[in-house]
């Protein structure tokens, strides 16, 4: 792989610079909050008056210099990049002879940009955006700084959503704070029920009778559109009938995928592909994007799509034909566990800015900045009052906000879930059972095997 290290910051195509002005100016409080810029910079003011509780990092602590973050690039970025550019000028204004570097790399190539970093700590930034399920490799690497006492001194942070919280923690210290969050629910066709004469299911059970009946009546269309590749959406079934992939055992995991509870929801899963729903040879190779995007292309009545699949669902085929309810549980009146996706923001152990890097942290993740970045892109806040006001302001989010309020669900916090996922051990069980390959019990045998590997190692 090519050296990651960058040239000197300056402005450019991906890469954005805020310069702190030369003369101090006193932080003042918002009088309303049309004024993005003030509302971050009074929020900035109140974490960096509070009581430093940063160790230094093993280049020392700087107060001066530039500090670099590396962030996501979004499809569409522009909406994210005015939200940072607003949040990083604020926090820049205050501070005397810092500058802020902030640069958008590809989610693809995160993986081995990262890995660089956390080899070379002079080419590595300060702060990074890192998906949720990375927290424990990277703590394994050696990458992230601790900063639960950080985290504990933040008034905000006692307002995180329990589920985003843990994706920050591995054995019990924290190491970094949630950007967002985003689960998956139920999108349905409207128009399909109202002509069928059908009702939103209201248990998993009555979900599979839907979708079938839809598809003898409508045979062009799948009932529910699934995907023998589609791992988020083959979760909920898994946890509704009171099962899991995995379970903590000592200082470890062990999977739990011969559980009978488990294989209760592997073959509530499993047998929706069949050609009374989606046929293996269509849908066994899907992955969760081609699912959702069937029932986009207006080829499925149901799909299991996130909170952030709305805007993509507002410019398809389905637009104002479809409504979303909580995927069900497995008896009526409950919510099935949804899987809490999203992304975090962390301080990198060779940090040399390490107080600044943790003070931008708070920034960048605070409530005013996720209640700006839900605005201009739709991401759920990780905190359950900003959340809440979102909901009222956006009603799309509601079904949502309530999967994730009746408890969500991660992945085991363990650095061998990314062997687990880059080894495809669930995608492949699933594939093995609807082909026919294997039986039910052999598959889950197999992968639990392969599981159990993974986290020894």
């Amino acid at each position: 792989m090519a050296s990651l290290s960058p040239p000197p910051p300056a402005p450019g195509p991906g890469r954005r610079t805020a310069r702190r002005a030369r003369t101090p100016r006193t932080a003042r409080t918002p009088r309303g909050l049309r004024a993005l810029g003030l509302a971050v910079a009074a929020l900035t003011a109140a974490a960096g008056c509070a009581p430093s509780t940063a160790v230094p990092g093993g280049r020392g602590d700087k107060n001066t210099g530039t500090l670099r973050i590396w962030l996501f690039r979004e499809v569409d970025n522009a909406p994210k990049a005015a939200v940072v550019d607003r949040a990083v000028a604020a926090f820049a204004k205050d501070r005397p002879g810092v500058r802020v570097d902030v640069a958008y790399i590809p989610v693809e190539t995160r993986a081995q940009r990262v890995k660089a970093a956390f080899n070379d700590p002079r080419s590595a930034p300060d702060l990074i955006e890192y998906g949720n399920t990375d927290t424990a490799g990277y703590v394994r690497d050696g990458g992230l700084a601790d900063v639960t006492a950080d985290v504990a001194a933040w008034a905000e942070a006692k307002d995180t959503d329990p589920a985003a919280r843990r994706s920050v923690t591995v054995a019990g210290k924290v190491y970094g704070a949630p950007l967002f969050v985003g689960v998956r629910a139920l999108y349905y066709r409207t128009d399909v029920f109202a002509e069928l004469g059908l009702r939103p299911p209201r248990t998993l059970d009555e979900l599979a009778a839907t979708a079938r009946r839809v598809h003898r009546e409508r045979p062009a269309l799948h009932g529910l559109a699934v995907g023998g590749a589609y791992t988020y959406g083959a979760l909920p079934f898994l946890w509704a009938h009171g099962g899991g992939v995995a379970e903590k055992k000592g200082r470890g995991y062990i999977s739990t995928l011969t559980d009978e509870r488990t294989k209760k929801g592997i073959a509530a899963w499993t047998a929706l592909f069949g050609d009374d729903n989606c046929p293996p040879s269509s849908c066994a190779q899907r992955g969760g994007n081609a699912t959702v995007e069937s029932f986009a292309s207006g080829k499925a009545a149901m799909a299991i799509g996130g909170d952030f699949s709305h805007r993509a669902m507002e410019n398809s085929k389905v637009k104002g034909a479809y409504a979303v309810v909580p995927l069900p549980g497995a008896a009526e009146g409950t919510i099935a566990p949804a899987f809490a996706g999203g992304n975090n923001l962390g301080v990198l152990k060779s940090s040399s800015h390490r107080t600044l890097a943790v003070e931008l942290m708070r920034t960048l993740a605070g409530k005013r900045a996720q209640a700006d970045l839900f605005d201009a892109m739709g991401f759920l806040p990780t905190y359950t009052d900003v959340r809440a006001a979102a909901a009222r302001r956006q009603p799309f989010v509601r079904p949502f906000v309530a999967t994730l309020d009746a408890g969500a669900r991660t992945v085991p916090v363990t650095p061998g879930w990314a062997a687990v996922d880059a080894a495809q051990v669930l995608p492949v069980m699933f594939q093995e059972i609807v082909s026919g390959r294997r039986s039910l019990d052999a598959a889950a045998a197999g992968a639990a095997k392969k599981m159990n590997e993974a986290f020894r190692k």
